[in-house]
């Protein structure tokens, strides 16, 4: 694991990349951010050569692999100069799709590996429900409900929400969690035919004055139907899904590290339990690191065999123009057509 990697952006992300990657034993990473504290910080926290001139950090080795953790508005600068290098790279989840067509294009001309972030399909409820939908264990869909939500200021508790990109209009906090969960969601139930939706600022959240906080869709596949709710105002956060099939129910919260399936003719609950490793200090217990440790390790199984990755440049393309369609929808106050 001698592999040179360079990790840009060394916020929250960046740091947790790096852990990843120690994790999975890499001792060759270094990174680069533009200020000075956060690289002093990331240097003495894991012990790591971090830089605040980018031109210099390609020198110091040449780095074979980028892991771009930066707020997503500037997401395309620094996959432009990894395509410009020829050098894979991963980059975290999208919320703004600046230059998007022209990285696609790109990455298909040079044949360069770009794997988007999938955190959630690591998880191990998430993929348990996979598993269990896509083997039909629950019958025809019949309507799906799933609520995503948590409290915008307990992301980073160490820092106001005005000092990080989650407080502006384009990337604030609900906006950009939407697109992180439809990744999984459309890879196991498809895109949505039409949706219909609101978008709405409900509360005030000190230092993030413009940004919408709540997203509520209807999602309409044809033969069933999602509700979707995606906020940052939920004080205890929550991830709470349920599927009714024709043959079985299935439900899953969080907090129970447990995914339920019931079955109406023993009218009994069949439990699915699965374990996690802790999450990292500072985030909610829920949050496993284990599914980001999973997520770097395929991107370098993918460096390898591109087919095993789980997402690509284009579906992540495809899943904002759902949440563009959601917007589109609340503004027009109508349903509207999801064109991929």
């Amino acid at each position: 694991m001698n592999i040179p990697v360079l990790v840009i952006g060394l916020g929250s992300m960046g740091k947790r990349r790096i852990r990843n990657l120690q994790a999975l034993g890499f001792t060759n990473i270094f990174g680069f951010d533009q200020r000075e504290d956060r690289a002093k910080e990331a240097a003495s926290l894991y012990k790591i050569t971090c830089f605040t001139n980018f031109e210099k950090a390609l020198k110091h080795p040449s780095a074979k692999a980028f892991i771009i953790s930066l707020p997503p508005d500037i997401h395309h600068i620094y996959m432009k100069k990894a395509i410009e290098l020829n050098i894979p790279f991963f980059v975290e989840a999208s919320v703004v799709d600046t230059d998007m067509k022209e990285v696609i294009a790109l990455v298909k001309q040079k044949n360069i590996f770009a794997a988007p972030s999938s955190t959630l399909y690591f998880h191990p409820a998430i993929k348990k429900i996979f598993e269990l939908v896509q083997n039909n264990y629950l019958g025809s869909i019949s309507n799906i409900m799933y609520h995503m939500g948590n409290y915008l200021p307990d992301w980073h508790t160490y820092e106001k929400v005005s000092d990080f990109y989650v407080s502006k209009k384009e990337t604030g906090g609900a906006r950009e969690i939407v697109p992180f969960e439809l990744t999984w969601i459309t890879k196991l139930f498809g895109f949505p035919k039409q949706l219909a939706s609101t978008v709405k600022k409900t509360i005030e959240i000190e230092g993030a004055p413009t940004i919408d906080d709540t997203y509520n869709s209807i999602l309409d596949y044809g033969n069933f139907a999602m509700m979707l709710t995606v906020d940052v105002v939920t004080r205890s956060a929550v991830r709470r899904l349920l599927i009714n099939g024709s043959l079985r129910q299935l439900e899953w919260d969080w907090n129970a590290n447990a995914v339920k399936v019931f079955h109406h003719d023993k009218q009994e609950w069949e439990v699915f339990e699965y374990e996690t490793i802790s999450a990292a200090s500072g985030y909610n217990k829920n949050i496993t690191e284990q599914m980001y440790i999973d997520e770097m390790n395929a991107f370098f199984k993918g460096i390898e065999n591109p087919a095993s990755y789980v997402n690509t440049l284009e579906e992540d393309h495809k899943v904002l123009k759902v949440l563009y369609a959601m917007e589109k929808s609340y503004a027009e106050k109508k349903f509207v057509d999801v064109n991929l």
